[in-house]
């Protein structure tokens, strides 16, 4: 027997809704991807930009007369004054939206978090300002790539990243990529005599360690994000910078006059190759670019994961040695351009294996809509 007009009627009706919720769903999800997409843009020039920039201009420092370790630490961490309008007007958005209630994680907890991780910092820091103080911008920034393998291992234990062959593969190629550079020995006889190759070693050991410790923070951020704050905003991303960069500006400021080098800056100023004007713009470049990376680090932890923003980061590292090439006349030798083209191919592998997931992911959504339906 066959159903009456009313019901016939009655099951288009909700069909055609349905459809219109689903057309409305799916119009909304493409949205929320677009502006996931444009955001990743932003963050990763972020990082992409300020990072070599603000290694180019760490290296000009030494180079034409800078001395100051503590001072070319501090420029990396005092930049944070730059982000307080945007923290000022993200709160003000928020204070327009006070029926949206989020619980907030204890003072206590977010407070102990940012004091770890700026001091964290300062330290880190530290270490990469010697290392960036006694080998070429070459060297070190390919000495950086070793990071995404520290990385890599950390978001295993911390954050549950699964080892895949291309990630292992990735990780092995780095590794080899670095450890070239211990052989290295510059024709210029810039390391000819022991007491050279002794400052060569000690900043390839702490540009070792700065990429270790910069790995382990970035995987404690990501943690944070996951186990305490749980939720997004773009608040919540300049809120970790300003507070942990004070926090490691602090620091600096104690080592900064605690080892008494804060009496020999009038005396660097005034001796700088390239001026006093340029001496502090350098000074100013320097603050801001490394600002900026920091933004965008975290903003690629928060929208992904730790290890993807050190993949970005990595990315951009070949970019430095080719400038220092051209405007700091570093040289190119075998075993750097060696070491540059494993460090690519390590990218690369990562990336590969990215893709397989995404296409993974996608056909998990694709086959989990046509069952629905």
């Amino acid at each position: 027997m066959g159903d009456s007009p009313a019901i016939v009627q009655s099951q288009v009706q909700a069909g055609d809704q349905a459809k219109g919720e689903g057309m409305t769903s799916e119009n909304g999800t493409e949205l929320v991807q677009y502006k996931w997409w444009i955001q990743m843009v932003i963050y990763s020039i972020f990082v992409l930009c300020s990072q070599s920039i603000g290694t180019l201009l760490g290296r000009l420092y030494f180079e034409k007369g800078g001395n100051s370790k503590w001072l070319a630490t501090l420029v990396q961490t005092i930049g944070f004054p730059i982000l307080i309008p945007f923290l000022l007007m993200t709160s003000t958005k928020n204070n327009s939206n006070k029926n949206i209630e989020i619980k907030k994680p204890p003072f206590l907890i977010v407070a102990s978090l940012y004091t770890l991780l700026g001091l964290f910092i300062a330290g880190d820091c530290m270490l990469y300002t010697i290392g960036l103080q006694y080998l070429p911008v070459t060297t070190y920034s390919l000495i950086c790539a070793s990071q995404l393998g520290f990385n890599a291992l950390f978001s295993y234990f911390l954050n549950k990243q699964k080892f895949t062959p291309y990630i292992v593969n990735s990780l092995v190629i780095l590794t080899v990529s670095s450890s070239l550079l211990v052989l290295h020995n510059d024709d210029s006889g810039e390391h000819s005599n022991k007491t050279s190759r002794r400052k060569y070693m000690f900043g390839f050991l702490s540009t070792i360690a700065a990429s270790a410790g910069g790995a382990l923070m970035l995987c404690i951020t990501q943690l944070a994000f996951q186990k305490i704050f749980k939720r997004e905003s773009f608040r919540l991303i300049i809120e970790m910078s300003v507070y942990q960069s004070i926090t490691a500006t602090m620091a600096i400021l104690i080592g900064l006059f605690a080892s008494g080098e804060w009496k020999k800056l009038d005396k660097e100023m005034n001796e700088y190759k390239l001026g006093k004007i340029l001496y502090v713009l350098n000074l100013i470049g320097t603050a801001i670019s490394w600002q900026f990376f920091t933004v965008g680090s975290i903003g690629l932890i928060f929208k992904v994961s730790s290890l993807f923003s050190n993949v970005i980061s990595i990315l951009g590292l070949p970019v430095a040695p080719v400038l220092a090439v051209i405007f700091l006349h570093d040289k190119l030798t075998g075993i750097k351009v060696m070491s540059m083209l494993l460090a690519i191919w390590g990218f690369v592998s990562y990336m590969y294996q990215h893709y397989l997931d995404d296409l993974k992911d996608k056909a998990t959504k694709k086959g989990s809509t046509s069952g629905a339906l």
